[in-house]
């Protein structure tokens, strides 16, 4: 279930990386790149930070064969997923979602503080959106205007709060990653925010 999850986070923000490259007209060796550091960027910092190296994706090319197939996939369909407005911001939030479990897990896999463990989470969710945004040039949303990584902190304090029921972890993945998600979906239709410097 664990390892699964990782390859569907992985097509999501591989999607996300190249929808975002579609949108600034990049060549299909930009696009490649814009995917692979969307769906890894996350997941090679959280490594690094607690001395899991080589990072997974030097260790399992899965990894990479997801990546470009995934980028194969929304080259051949960029179109129909370009016409879809909102596919961006929807691979985006599950690839939010999924990731933040897959950051929590190896806190706890590396016997971490729970507190330790929501950032790593958050850290492996959003760092490879924050390196897609500054590759786009664009300010990252994390930073601008959408409630983003705040969710994935709520996501992480339910998982924990699960954890202390004793529910199955299948059940506390999936009930947490699908709670970041519609959150997530939530605050974007409502276009809620966090208040702003002035």
């Amino acid at each position: 279930m664990f390892y699964t999850l990782e390859i569907l986070g992985t097509i999501a923000f591989a999607f996300s990386g190249s929808l975002a490259a579609f949108n600034k007209k990049m060549d299909v060796f930009g696009v490649f790149v814009v995917a692979f550091v969307t769906a890894m960027g996350g997941g090679m910092l959280r490594d690094i930070l607690i001395g899991n190296t080589p990072v997974v994706w030097m260790k399992d090319l899965t990894y990479i064969f997801v990546i470009g197939t995934g980028t194969i996939t929304a080259l051949i369909f960029r179109k129909k997923l370009m016409y879809l407005r909102r596919s961006l911001f929807l691979f985006d939030s599950i690839g939010l979602g999924i990731f933040t479990i897959i950051g929590i897990e190896k806190g706890i896999e590396a016997e971490l503080h729970p507190i330790v463990c929501i950032t790593l989470g958050t850290l492996t969710a959003c760092f490879g959106g924050v390196v897609r945004d500054i590759l786009c040039n664009d300010i990252p949303v994390i930073f601008r205007k959408e409630i983003y990584a705040t969710v994935c902190v709520l996501g992480g304090i339910v998982f924990f709060l699960l954890k202390e029921i004793n529910l199955t972890d299948n059940l506390i993945y999936l009930v947490t990653s699908l709670l970041i998600i519609i959150i997530r979906l939530i605050v974007v239709i409502k276009k809620w925010r966090l208040p702003r410097v002035t």
